[in-house]
């Protein structure tokens, strides 16, 4: 299926309750996508005109979710449950709708691509597809990093050490870190529905280790970020720790250079990205708390290694909702159809 590009889309968001769904709608909102129309739907809507959402000011209904609503859509967000995701996913092509996955139901799935916008979005274009899916957060900070670091001086190998915030668990993950916060404080009985364990004031590595010794969610992101990195990918290992912070991914990043170079020589070349954000002399380093909600990979000062020739340090801190998924899709939207 090839997307029109010579209208405004209809568009539509599966999952306009959840946190990608609001985000996504946030961003249309603010970048002023073009488009002919869009709708919003529920799985949980059972009768029509049952539930009210919002979109750029103006209350609209959520409809029920069919098969037959979303037919020949140009565009449907999928933001909903994994179930739902996957469902919905599959039908894109015999329902003639394109489907872009915001949740990572369809992230390993060799068949669907898998776009960072600005790294590998180009290749859409040229490809005839109904599903495209959006990288995890930690991959599109990852690929823009690398992308940018191999264009200007090749990566020999680089290794991450990645904090995941609770937001990548849903609302439920955040609630629960805020009264886990106030249970310690309070010296009162801690809930642990979501995580099984403490994660106020802890730091948790994820269980279950595959064979490799890594955990299925660090396979997977150094296996997306290869996917999107094409067919010369950096050599990267990572390693994934769940912090105690609301929102944003914050990522150390040492990598070895393919030749030499001054600190300054890199930070140039990395703020060719548009989407990377270089501290000004005298700003103080990037955190979670100063980053969240901003539409930018902010990255602290780069370090270079005093041990060895070519490595250097990043620190790279960026919102895994705004960044991190709706900025991404919305930017694959714009490489689809267009627009401002």
């Amino acid at each position: 299926m090839t997307p029109p590009r010579t209208r405004k889309p209809r568009l539509a968001v599966v999952g306009s309750d959840s946190l990608r769904g609001k985000e996504i709608l946030e961003v249309l909102t603010v970048r002023k996508f073009p488009l002919a129309s869009l709708e919003l739907f529920d799985p949980d809507v059972e009768e029509e005109y049952s539930k009210l959402g919002q979109f750029r000011g103006q209350a609209q209904v959520v409809h029920a979710l069919t098969p037959a609503a979303l037919e020949g859509l140009d565009l449907v967000f999928l933001a909903a449950d994994e179930k739902t995701n996957l469902r919905y996913g599959r039908l894109a092509g015999r329902k003639d709708y394109l489907a872009l996955d915001l949740s990572g139901t369809f992230n390993a799935d060799p068949k669907v691509p898998l776009v960072v916008a600005g790294v590998n979005d180009a290749a859409l274009r040229r490809t005839r597809t109904s599903l495209v899916a959006n990288p995890h957060p930690a991959t599109i900070i990852l690929a823009h990093l690398l992308a940018g670091l191999r264009t200007g001086f090749g990566v020999e190998q680089a290794v991450a050490f990645v904090l995941e915030p609770v937001s990548a668990y849903a609302e439920e993950a955040i609630q629960e870190l805020a009264e886990q916060s106030y249970a310690l404080l309070g010296s009162t009985a801690m809930s642990k529905k979501v995580f099984g364990e403490q994660v106020a004031f802890n730091l948790t590595r994820p269980a279950k280790p595959d064979k490799n010794g890594f955990a299925a969610l660090e396979n997977r992101v150094a296996a997306e970020v290869g996917r999107v990195l094409g067919p010369e990918p950096v050599p990267l290992a990572l390693s994934i720790v769940l912090a105690p912070v609301f929102h944003t991914y914050s990522i150390m990043v040492h990598a070895e250079l393919g030749r030499d170079a001054s600190a300054e020589e890199v930070e140039a070349v990395l703020g060719k990205d548009p989407l990377l954000c270089l501290p000004a002399a005298g700003d103080a380093a990037a955190s979670p708390a100063a980053v969240a909600g901003q539409d930018r990979i902010h990255l602290g000062p780069v370090r270079k290694d005093p041990f060895l020739a070519r490595g250097f340090w990043f620190w790279a801190v960026a919102d895994n909702l705004t960044v991190g998924s709706s900025l991404n899709a919305y930017g694959i939207a714009r490489a689809l159809f267009g627009g401002d």
